[in-house]
């Protein structure tokens, strides 16, 4: 029998799109993973490393190289200084991180702030922990949030534990301006809760640039920055994530990591080390080609009748469908039944978005399109929506 605690969010909208996107044949721009393979010599540096013997349980928080390489790596992206042994842990992707973050820090009744829409592991993980989501939601134009909604978000109870932030942004594209982060850092700063900044897609920004919480003063001793390989080296399939936070912070994520999955891939680890220490131009060059598609996505989206906001980062565009609904009849329908007749009667999947709000409501007038996709994919997609849209009435 499912725990009460987790019977509310059944089978992730992700698996579901996914598999209906397979029963009807229909191409999948709903899960937000590539159709196409990292960099040549990342895979190749797993093969050697299967071949040198590196196949037994890895050390628990991370292998030796990989813990200093991923310290290397902020030092010279971000200048923050993490040590390697006492301020990082290596883990089963950001998922995992995410789960061990609030599993270790919070205790029953603690109080957790999200921004939705949200990634839908992240309400999921609080109530695991037994802790209170506390929901702030972003808003179009922009995906601005409302400072006196956070406020009182942080003063509406006990002091919050936790804050958790996605920038760049899973599902909307926004990147968090210094600004809107140096708001928060100051309330955090007032009460005394930890920042969680997952910034899994922290080198895939179009416009703006990346910042996060834990450079701005005060915040890197009250921050736990998480992140992966997988978006930035298009692997997601080997979960190769860590989180970095000061040594009360890496000391709660390890009593849980500890139980939840203990080490992650040995072999992943030690090409991890490779794409680190070699792969900077990789994920240069996956930017460049990943915006060509989000311009290439938006312009014809806006063509064929949706409102489309351009994404400043990550793999997706959010679309306004409300126009597209009433040139055929079917004015007022919810993001889940648009998704559905997309999958049925187009051949396109998408993921609804309305499961990434506390209430439903607030996200069913759009739906959300992933762009790392090879262009023959997108230009398939785009074929198929517009002939979807002609025979439906469309210009």
């Amino acid at each position: 029998m499912i725990s009460q605690r987790l019977r509310p969010f059944g089978t992730t909208i992700f698996t579901e799109m996914t598999r209906l996107a397979n029963e009807h044949r229909a191409i999948n721009l709903a899960q937000g993973f590539p159709d196409f393979d990292g960099p040549d010599f990342l895979k190749q540096a797993a093969k050697e490393a299967i071949d040198a013997g590196h196949n037994q349980y890895a050390r628990m928080y991370g292998v030796p190289a990989l813990n200093a390489a991923i310290a290397a790596k902020y030092a010279r992206t971000t200048g923050l200084r993490w040590d390697a042994e006492r301020e990082i842990t290596v883990t089963s992707g950001c998922t995992e991180a995410i789960a061990a973050a609030l599993l270790g820090m919070c205790d029953p009744g603690d109080r957790v702030i999200l921004f939705e829409p949200w990634y839908d592991s992240y309400r999921a993980g609080v109530c695991m922990a037994g802790a209170e989501p506390v929901a702030v939601t972003l808003r179009r134009p922009g995906w601005g949030f409302d400072r006196g909604e956070l406020r009182r978000a942080f003063a509406s109870g006990a002091p919050p534990r936790a804050i958790l932030i996605n920038t760049p942004h899973n599902p909307t594209g926004k990147v968090f301006s210094q600004e809107e982060l140096s708001y928060i850092a100051a309330l955090c700063l007032e009460y005394g809760t930890i920042a969680i900044s997952d910034e899994v897609y922290e080198h895939l920004v179009y416009a703006g640039a990346h910042l996060s919480i834990a450079e701005l003063p005060g915040m890197r001793d009250r921050t736990l920055v998480l992140s992966s390989l997988g978006k930035t080296f298009s692997v997601t399939g080997w979960k190769v994530g860590w989180a970095c936070g000061s040594p009360p912070l890496t000391a709660a994520v390890r009593a849980a990591h500890q139980f939840l999955t203990f080490a992650t891939a040995t072999p992943l680890q030690h090409a991890a080390v490779r794409a680190l220490e070699e792969g900077e131009s990789c994920y240069r060059e996956l930017a460049t080609a990943l915006r060509e598609r989000r311009d290439f996505l938006v312009g014809a989206l806006r063509d064929i009748g949706f409102e489309v906001e351009a994404p400043a980062g990550t793999y997706f565009v959010c679309a306004g469908f409300g126009a597209l609904s009433r040139l055929d009849g079917h004015a007022g329908e919810d993001d889940r039944a648009f998704a559905m007749r997309l999958i049925r009667e187009a051949g396109v999947a998408v993921i609804p978005p309305s499961v990434f709000y506390a209430d439903a409501s607030c996200g069913q007038d759009y739906v959300r399109f992933a762009f790392c996709k090879r262009m023959e994919t997108l230009e398939a997609a785009v074929s198929r929506l517009r002939a979807w849209r002609v025979a439906r009435g469309g210009a």
